[in-house]
């Protein structure tokens, strides 16, 4: 776009804008907004005050004259374009000034147009321009107050004190200056903006992460189950009904409880600030994780007593339990694992055996279920090891804190 707009014979990008945040969200096709109301209030200042000034200087500088009156019109019309043309504009407002003074005219706020036009170049990119511009204004200034006053109006003026270039050259310092901490304030705004935005992006993919690992943790178990329950359900419906009956049972019982931890999931994404409808699981909830995987061939034996957990830590510790039980199920051919539960100084312990062999694939997974425990895991402070055992069979081995810190942590 901006090289079509070079080739139309239009400035290029660089001399009409500044960075993107200078543009006020008004897109790239219409540009920055004009100044309207700002460059009126400005030009009828500079014509209203500069009519008194003359008054005030009078038979020390020449009259207002039409020419004076449409050289003030123009710098301060010339304003409106600030925010496209900074750059041409800080110029131009420089040169009609310098050109108002040179014709000997009364001094007045002719120097407010000069200082908003440096004010814009310099929030707006164009630092070495509004520095340059202000710098030919003074050294201009100078020029003719000191040495080209003999050939210019007003007859018999004489040569201004270095005293008074001082105090212009300190104006003009004081506006460079303060144009700069303005544009430093804008890039840290803009900045700020920009890491906050990054922050709610990132906040907000750590919140479908967790979702996601959720629904994968519910789905995957209560399906596995579901699985198993309508593979006995199929071989037994003829030669035992009873048996096939009870497998249907479950299968409805562990569905409808799916579907009830889905809904709760989902309901925190309809309503992010309401409380959930019900307590997360925890380890509190082990027994019928235990039931649950009897019901679909696999016995569990439960060693050791998990301590007080904090809620996010209690919850992780019940999903990454649930996963293994899981995988064993779906994986391996062992009806038997132990789940192993301890404490060692200020981590929780978690210990997962089975005795294979793997079917298929590793009695672990190989898909996003050992992944999303390691998520767990990570997101308090704790690891995760999973792998085969050297006399056969598969172990997942969690260590997870169990400070509030980490768990508070878990919870943002």
């Amino acid at each position: 776009m901006d090289g079509q707009h070079e080739r139309r014979g239009g400035p290029p990008r660089w001399w009409r804008h500044g960075p993107p945040w200078w543009n006020h969200g008004d897109g790239e096709e219409h540009g920055p907004r004009w100044p309207w109301r700002s460059t009126v209030l400005i030009t009828a200042f500079v014509l209203i005050g500069s009519n008194f000034a003359a008054h005030a200087q009078e038979g020390e500088r020449a009259a207002l004259d039409p020419f004076a009156r449409v050289l003030l019109f123009v710098t301060g019309a010339a304003l409106l374009w600030r925010q496209r043309y900074p750059v041409a504009v800080v110029f131009g407002t420089a040169a009609t000034s310098l050109l108002y003074l040179g014709a000997g005219y009364a001094y007045g706020p002719v120097f407010l147009a000069v200082a908003v036009a440096c004010f814009s170049a310099v929030v707006a990119g164009h630092r070495r321009a509004a520095w340059t511009a202000m710098g030919t204004l003074w050294a201009g200034h100078a020029l003719v107050a000191h040495w080209l006053y003999r050939w210019l109006p007003p007859s018999g003026d004489s040569a201004a004190s270095w005293g008074q270039e001082m105090v212009i050259a300190t104006w003009v310092v004081a506006i460079v200056a303060l144009s700069e901490l303005a544009r430093v304030r804008r890039e840290q705004w803009a900045r700020e903006r920009a890491e906050r935005a990054q922050a709610a992006r990132r906040r907000a993919d750590e919140e479908r992460l967790r979702i996601a690992r959720e629904l994968h943790d519910v789905l995957a178990h209560s399906i596995s189950v579901i699985n198993v329950q309508a593979g006995v359900g199929l071989a037994l419906i003829d030669s035992d009904p009873e048996q096939a009956r009870t497998a249907l049972t479950t299968i409805k019982a562990k569905s409808k409880e799916a579907l009830g931890e889905v809904r709760q999931v989902l309901d925190t994404l309809r309503t992010p600030g309401d409380a959930p409808r019900a307590p997360a699981p925890g380890l509190g909830r082990l027994p019928e994780l235990v039931t649950e995987a009897a019901s679909a061939g696999l016995t569990v034996e439960v060693e050791g007593e998990a301590p007080r957990l904090p809620p996010g830590t209690d919850l992780a510790a019940f999903r990454i339990v649930q996963e293994a039980l899981t995988n064993v199920v779906r994986h391996s051919g062992s009806r038997h694992a132990r789940v192993h539960l301890g404490r060692d100084g200020g981590t929780l312990r978690l210990r997962i055996d089975d005795d294979g062999p793997a079917t298929g694939a590793d009695a672990g997974g190989s898909g996003n279920g050992l992944a999303g425990m390691r998520e767990r895991a990570a997101a308090l402070g704790g690891t995760i090891e999973a792998g085969p055992r050297p006399d056969g069979g598969f172990r997942v081995l969690a260590n997870l804190p169990l400070t509030v810190r980490h768990a508070k942590e878990e919870d943002r």
